[in-house]
């Protein structure tokens, strides 16, 4: 928690997600993914994972679970899949050790493009990514309904509907240990820096220093983290 001050009924809990120990997947549910991987087409293990897509038990969950590795990139220890959550071209994705994907999130990657969720990374509930070209960090605290938009139409030619007009794809990053309040909104060709925040419902039109406390419509700077010093390199930041 990044404050000055307690109020009445405010309390400090330790953190769960992101202190978590994470162990080795087990083998046979390795050897299955790598089997699925190796006899099914693409198609046929999406339909298998939308049958076990809204289901709520833990083994709804493994099947999830074992299908995104069959068909993501990468896939590492621990992942977690919520009810509900949605892909386009999944295979496109690499996933950390201990990623956590929230209840009905949808990443929606492109044929030719590339998704990077790190380690630890941790995607709220009914979030939206435009996936084309995205990379999320670390450690990264990513809040319920938050969005990020990687693309957008040129508008070029203005004698033609803007959804005519080709599209650019402009890179968004997430650096290490960044948060993402609830509802925010990333556009085209961002970078949040290590270790920011960007405030619940705020649009981020520029880039984010690191470190730095970020809010409102559009983003604008509030202040810096408490105990940072911009003028003092840290030395994780070398």
């Amino acid at each position: 928690m990044d404050t000055d001050r307690n109020g009445p009924g405010e309390r400090v809990v330790p953190a769960i997600h992101g202190r978590q120990l994470v162990a080795p997947d087990p083998i046979p549910e390795n050897e299955f993914a790598r089997h699925l991987r190796g006899t099914c087409s693409r198609d046929s293990l999406l339909e298998i994972f939308a049958r076990f897509s809204h289901g709520q038990t833990p083994f709804d969950a493994l099947m999830r679970r074992i299908v995104v590795k069959a068909v993501a990139r990468e896939c590492g220890h621990g992942l977690s899949v919520g009810v509900g959550v949605g892909f386009k071209h999944l295979e496109t994705l690499e996933l950390g050790d201990a990623v956590f994907l929230g209840d009905h999130a949808y990443i929606q990657g492109r044929v030719d493009g590339r998704c990077v969720i790190g380690h630890h990374a941790w995607i709220g509930p009914q979030s939206y990514f435009d996936a084309r070209h995205l990379r999320i960090g670390e450690y990264v605290g990513w809040g319920p309904g938050a969005r990020v938009l990687g693309s957008e139409h040129t508008g070029v030619p203005a004698d033609r509907p803007i959804i005519e007009t080709d599209l650019l794809i402009r890179p968004v990053v997430v650096e290490d240990w960044a948060d993402i309040g609830v509802n925010a909104v990333l556009l085209p060709g961002v970078t949040v820096g290590r270790g920011a925040i960007v405030g619940a419902g705020a649009v981020v039109t520029r880039d984010v220093p690191p470190f730095s406390v970020v809010v409102g419509v559009p983003a604008v700077h509030l202040r810096w983290r408490q105990g940072h010093d911009p003028e003092t390199p840290r030395a994780n930041d070398a």
